[in-house]
C-alpha cells in the first residue's frame, strides 16, 4: 500500500464535509458500488494528494475541476501532479466542475 502524508487527514476530512454541487452529483452516482459494482472513496489522500474520487482496485482517480485550474500555476501544478499518480500508475481523469 502506498504511504500518504497524514497531515493531510484534516484538510481531507474538511474536503469531504464541504463537496461542491458538482462534487455531490457526482458522489450520489459513484457511492454503494453503483457503478459497475467498483469501489470508489472521496477525497482519499493518495501520496502527498488529495484526490477527488479514486476507485482502488481499479486505481481510477476522477477530478472535478473549479475554475481556479484554469489559472497558469494551477495547470503547472496540475500536470506535475498527474506525472506523479500515473507513475504511481493510476489513470487520472478530469472533467470541468460546470
Amino acid at each position: 500500500m502506498l504511504s500518504y502524508d497524514k497531515q493531510l487527514r484534516g484538510l481531507s476530512q474538511h474536503l469531504r464535509k464541504n463537496m461542491t454541487d458538482a462534487e455531490n452529483m457526482l458522489w450520489s452516482e459513484l457511492r454503494r458500488k453503483q457503478l459497475k459494482g467498483h469501489q470508489f472513496y472521496r477525497q482519499k489522500i493518495i501520496g502527498k494528494y488529495i484526490a477527488d474520487f479514486v476507485c482502488l482496485e481499479r486505481k481510477v482517480i476522477i477530478e472535478l475541476d473549479g475554475g481556479q485550474h484554469a489559472l497558469p500555476d494551477e495547470i503547472l501544478k496540475d500536470r506535475q501532479r498527474d506525472a506523479w499518480l500515473e507513475k504511481e500508475v493510476y489513470t487520472v481523469v478530469r472533467f470541468w466542475d460546470n
